[in-house]
């Protein structure tokens, strides 16, 4: 076989399995579950988009910086078959027991899909698993997750020669980032987004800050509210 021929060959099997693959899709009903402790239970609704029957496999697991224990939730359906265009609703269940009543707690639901065997030979079987932050949200918590957002405290330190944005979270909720940035007059520093818990705080490195430069600058910032709308906030910090 010449090496147009294989190249030909190699290009229509991988199309092949690309479009096995392309036909999963399930989707999710929001990017975040809020559970208010005043509820009996959460739900979170799962569509299956594709052209195939599939079975979704659903289950509860640790949040970000957790240290892996018994999880007091559970989820049921654990196990569904889902038909093309059909939905099935998820119920989510807390024990009443094991999460701290004075702050939010965050775990992580994941929904996975399991495909269908294929009878072609020429076949790429994936499993596509989606994952969403749970918010278990006590009564009687002060103040609400969105004025959380907007009373963060910044500052910025030198570390080891590197500047360091610190970011100070007082409240008794999470705050989700999808964007953040530090602005120096027209020059804008960008930083990985990512979440701080309630009565924590997080440092992050600021790529790029000359270690001699000082004076005014603003922190500009996206959260992420209950919705999973983006608001946009600013703050104004010397260093």
């Amino acid at each position: 076989m010449n090496t147009g021929n294989f190249v030909r060959i190699c290009l229509l099997l991988t199309l092949s399995m690309l479009s096995d693959a392309s036909d999963a899709g399930i989707q999710v009903g929001g990017t975040r579950i809020i559970f208010p402790a005043s509820s009996h239970e959460a739900s979170l609704q799962v569509r299956n988009e594709g052209n195939d029957d599939i079975m979704i496999q659903s289950w509860i697991e640790a949040g970000p910086g957790q240290a892996e224990r018994e999880i007091p939730f559970a989820i049921t359906p654990s196990l569904a078959r889902l038909g093309h265009r059909k939905q099935q609703t998820l119920r989510i269940f807390y024990q009443g027991k094991g999460l701290p009543e004075d702050r939010e707690s965050v775990v992580w639901v994941s929904v996975q899909e399991i495909p269908q065997i294929s009878s072609s030979e020429n076949s790429l079987q994936v499993a596509f698993r989606q994952r969403l932050k749970l918010f278990y949200r006590p009564n009687g918590l002060p103040g609400n997750a969105e004025e959380a957002a907007g009373a963060l405290k910044w500052n910025i330190l030198r570390t080891a020669g590197q500047a360091v944005l610190l970011a100070t979270n007082d409240s008794a909720f999470h705050v989700s980032f999808a964007k953040m940035s530090v602005m120096i007059g027209e020059k804008e520093y960008p930083l990985e987004p990512a979440m701080i818990g309630p009565r924590g705080s997080r440092k992050m490195v600021i790529k790029g800050l000359p270690a001699s430069l000082g004076g005014d600058a603003r922190v500009v910032w996206e959260s992420i509210n209950d919705y999973g709308a983006l608001i946009e906030h600013t703050a104004s910090i010397k260093f």
